[in-house]
């Protein structure tokens, strides 16, 4: 269940920001590479956070 307490706000998160970025700073970069990116930015946040948060949380309260 911590996948929907962190990971995924965590990775939609990080797609905005990355989005928002990417389309302020980098206009040269073409569409489908920012989505391409901004898909990879989120994956692999959801990814890393999914594995760094306990997996008990409610246990050690």
């Amino acid at each position: 269940m911590r996948i929907f307490k962190f990971a995924v706000p965590i990775a939609l998160l990080v797609a905005g920001v990355s989005w928002y970025m990417l389309h302020k700073n980098f206009q040269e970069v073409p569409g489908t590479s920012r989505v391409w990116i901004t898909i990879g930015a989120a994956v692999l946040s959801g990814v890393i956070s999914h594995f760094l948060f306990p997996k008990n949380e409610e246990n050690e309260r």
